[in-house]
């Protein structure tokens, strides 16, 4: 289980019940390494001001971490994390490495606006 203050996403059905229940959603599936902990540490101190946001992390190590792995936007990507946004269910932006704090919020307001 990562080390982080995120919810963590630790089954295939959890991932389906969270972007099912949620309207946006932003899962960072990751390692505990120097290019994910940043992006852990930007989505909890965010987390409070996107409350219309459902933030979660994933380990990229577990089994069911396919869910995140496997998808088209996803398929081209080589460094970790990966960190994708849903939209009601659906892909509006996946990125891979490390992303800086405007990278981030730029993403969720493109997409899911700021209230």
């Amino acid at each position: 289980m990562l080390r982080t203050n995120l919810k963590h996403i630790l089954s295939e059905e959890e991932f389906k019940n969270v972007i099912e229940q949620n309207e946006n959603v932003m899962i960072c599936c990751g390692r505990m390494g120097p290019m994910c902990i940043p992006v852990y540490g930007i989505m909890e101190e965010i987390e409070g001001e996107y409350k219309h946001v459902a933030f979660r992390d994933l380990e990229f190590d577990a089994p069911h971490s396919h869910v995140i792995t496997n998808l088209p936007e996803c398929r081209n990507f080589y460094g970790i994390p990966f960190t994708v946004y849903f939209k009601n269910g659906k892909v509006v932006k996946a990125t891979s490495s490390i992303q800086t704090m405007e990278q981030v919020t730029d993403i969720l307001n493109k997409n899911f606006g700021k209230e």
